[in-house]
């Protein structure tokens, strides 16, 4: 077996911002249900909000990437930086709807720019002796920010939400000093394509009738009741959970100390888990990604795709019975869901790079970036407007079933299209 390449520093200063960079950016989406629903907006704004946020996030990397490559890692990180830092500190003296629509719009732009960014470092800085194990400290790394990121503002925010979003600009800033002083640009040559280069590259790859329907499924039936968990989970939980009962269940398990952690006393002194702080994936993929990985790998990516999303239903499943039965159910729920996503989002990315010619893996990729902005973009206005609408009724848990018929129906339409239109062949090499 070859000797494995050691990491230069530049490695670890990039998984170390993208640390900070998760902590704000959940810091702020985990939560942000729960903070227009305490301004008094509906969700039907709160969701078109986030259709925005994540339209921007997921469609901006598609191009952002190609001035990286232009201009350099570096330069763009701190281009990064400078839109994000002011538009998370406009939360703190905009309440309107457009100010606050406008604004994380502006945030979605920010990490639309930086997301590529420490992957493509990570990549640089990686060979064959060393890429599983340089993206694999890169993905717990991702889920260590996701996971802290939303306890911190979830404790921050029952004292101010001022408190919550000035932690995630601390987070930035942090980032910024980590950048100039010891970010080192990692030695590449720069490929300088154009925009229009990179956009006439696209429409080539898009001109695949096939592809772009497997993309449209994905985006429909995929990405959008995976980005509606996230809207949703962190609300459902605050809002419809019997938070009290939950506190007292957590604590009988877990102990004072780790419940006592997970939740804040309200004027009266009675303690309830913070819907932020639990309603995250990242705690379960870093304790079982690895395991989970090592058993999908030996099988086909579909039917591990499809499996995965199978999963996810039931956690759907569990998280309405989490309303209506026992609340810590909910644990189980998000569990489910984690194994799911383990098993489906990282395969099937895995499989769009492999089913692409190998000059052309980095556009396959990228046009999976507009498959995943599809799914973000409707998650919002249809999935929190529907929770809305099930609130009425007095039943907010039949969202979660609507959810788990739509991944039953991505599950057919997946099914049928490797029926009739076949599979892809994964490339060797």
């Amino acid at each position: 077996m070859s000797k494995r390449t050691p990491f230069p520093a530049v490695f670890w200063v990039a998984n170390s911002i993208e640390i900070l960079e998760r902590i704000a950016y959940y810091g702020i989406y985990m939560g942000f249900g729960i903070y227009m629903a305490h301004l008094g907006y509906t969700k039907a704004q709160l969701g078109i909000v986030q259709s925005l946020f994540l339209l921007f996030s997921y469609t901006i990397p598609v191009i952002s990437g190609t001035f990286a490559d232009r201009f350099g890692f570096k330069k763009v990180l701190i281009v990064a930086y400078l839109a994000y830092l002011p538009s998370i500190l406009l939360l703190l003296i905009t309440k309107s709807f457009s100010g606050i629509s406008l604004t994380m719009l502006c945030i979605g732009f920010a990490a639309g720019i930086f997301k590529p960014l420490i992957s493509g470092t990570v990549r640089v800085v990686s060979d064959a002796s060393n890429k599983t194990l340089g993206f694999g400290i890169f993905y717990a790394m991702i889920n260590i920010g996701g996971t802290v990121g939303p306890m911190i503002a979830g404790k921050l925010r029952v004292i101010s939400w001022n408190y919550a979003f000035l932690a995630s600009a601390i987070s930035i800033g942090f980032m910024l000093l980590v950048t100039i002083l010891f970010y080192k640009e990692p030695p590449r040559k720069l490929e300088g394509q154009t925009l229009k280069s990179k956009f006439h590259d696209m429409a080539e790859t898009l001109s695949d009738g096939k592809f772009v329907l497997f993309l449209a499924i994905l985006g429909v039936f995929f990405w959008l009741p995976f980005w509606a968990f996230f809207n949703l989970i962190g609300l459902y939980i605050d809002q419809n959970i019997d938070t009290v009962t939950l506190y007292t269940q957590v604590k009988s398990v877990l102990g004072t100390g780790v419940a006592n952690f997970l939740s804040q006393a309200d004027e009266h002194g009675v303690r309830r888990i913070l819907g932020e702080s639990i309603g995250n994936t990242g705690l379960y993929i870093i304790i079982f990604q690895l395991v989970v990985s090592s058993i999908s790998q030996r099988f086909r990516a579909i039917p591990v795709f499809l499996t995965g999303l199978f999963t996810v239903a039931l956690g759907f499943g569990v998280l309405a019975l989490a309303k209506v039965s026992a609340p810590s159910f909910v644990f189980l729920g998000i569990f489910l869901f984690a194994v799911g996503e383990m098993m489906s989002s990282p395969r099937i990315q895995e499989y769009i790079t492999w089913i692409a010619p190998k000059e052309k893996a980095g556009l396959y990729m990228g046009s999976n970036f507009l498959a995943t902005a599809v799914g973000g973009l409707f998650s919002g206005v249809i999935y929190t407007s529907l929770l809305g609408f099930f609130n009425n009724m007095g039943h907010p848990e039949y969202v979660w079933y609507t959810l788990a018929t739509h991944i039953a129906l991505g599950i057919v339409a997946i099914s049928l299209f490797a029926k009739f239109l076949g599979e892809y062949k994964e490339m060797d090499a």
